[in-house]
């Protein structure tokens, strides 16, 4: 089973717009990184996302490329100071690949919690519109590969 941990892509400032929706910087990492995973097989059967504006953006990005057919859903719990042990204990039951896109620090705190049994380890540098990807095997959890939109030529991005 994969797990696929995004953190929201860069969103305006709430004094330009409280909604906070994706920068136009945000929106372009958002889509190379899905362009650059379009190609893969990935097989994520859910995109979960917090419901702010920034993440179900980010979300909808990803699932039009790397996700199709998936449902999207808004969930309650992934908020940035949420508790990442509801999602823990939740994820252990799961057998099918989903990917979850929510906020800092949660996704660290939830990651961290995951893969080292402690969620304030800072295990993982996010950034926004970073992919973090782990498989568990067995009861072990473990990183697959991360993907940081930095990483990515600008010419990546679509036409």
């Amino acid at each position: 089973m994969r797990l696929y941990l995004v953190q929201h892509g860069e969103a305006l400032p709430e004094d330009v717009d409280p909604s906070r929706p994706l920068s136009t910087n945000g929106r372009a990492d958002a889509e190379r990184v899905a362009t650059l995973l379009a190609g893969q097989v990935l097989g994520i059967t859910r995109v979960l996302h917090s419901g702010k504006t920034r993440a179900e953006q980010t979300a909808e990005i990803l699932a039009r490329e790397i996700a199709r057919g998936a449902p999207l859903r808004a969930v309650d719990g992934m908020n940035p100071l949420d508790d990442p042990e509801p999602w823990v204990q939740q994820i252990g039951g799961w057998t099918e690949d989903v990917m979850l896109v929510g906020h800092l620090p949660f996704m660290s705190r939830l990651a961290s919690r995951l893969l080292v049994g402690q969620a304030d380890v800072g295990v993982v540098a996010f950034e926004p519109g970073t992919v973090l990807c782990v498989e568990r095997d067995g009861g072990q959890w473990a990183i697959a590969w991360m993907l940081r939109p930095l990483l990515l030529p600008v010419s990546a991005s679509p036409s």
